[in-house]
């Protein structure tokens, strides 16, 4: 599964914005607060990710996610490959398995993020959804 990518053969007329990867309602974390607060709430690792998930005390209902890599995995440009990889996978699979006043964290691991096949990387999310609302 690849993100929705721009018309290849130029149809876009001018002024109109080519289909972009984040349509969905997804919001990010940006404080250091939700990340320490997610880390103290489930956890479920797997061969690519480790997925923090905690229920929020607010009643605001939208799905709230973070990503980060440590030095471990790389390089900066290992990092910011191994997050745009996460970033794909949340988009494509928390609107249908997320729940509603939920935060997520996705952290990269080593040499695994980055490498690992797509559609694996996507069932690992998957599989790690299931078992954390379970």
């Amino acid at each position: 599964m690849t993100p929705p990518e721009a018309p290849g053969d130029g149809t876009a007329n001018r002024g109109e914005t080519p289909p972009a990867a984040s349509v969905c309602a997804l919001e990010t974390l940006r404080n250091r607060s939700d990340f320490l607060a997610a880390a103290r709430a489930r956890r479920q690792g797997t061969a690519s990710m480790m997925v923090q998930a905690r229920r929020r005390g607010d009643d605001t209902p939208q799905i709230r996610v973070g990503f980060t890599c440590s030095k471990k995995v790389g390089n900066a440009v290992a990092r910011n490959r191994a997050k745009r990889r996460l970033r794909e996978a949340a988009r494509a699979v928390l609107p249908d398995l997320g729940r509603s006043g939920w935060d997520y964290v996705l952290i990269g691991r080593r040499e695994a993020t980055a490498e690992r096949p797509f559609d694996l990387l996507l069932d690992d999310l998957r599989r790690a959804l299931r078992k954390l609302h379970a």
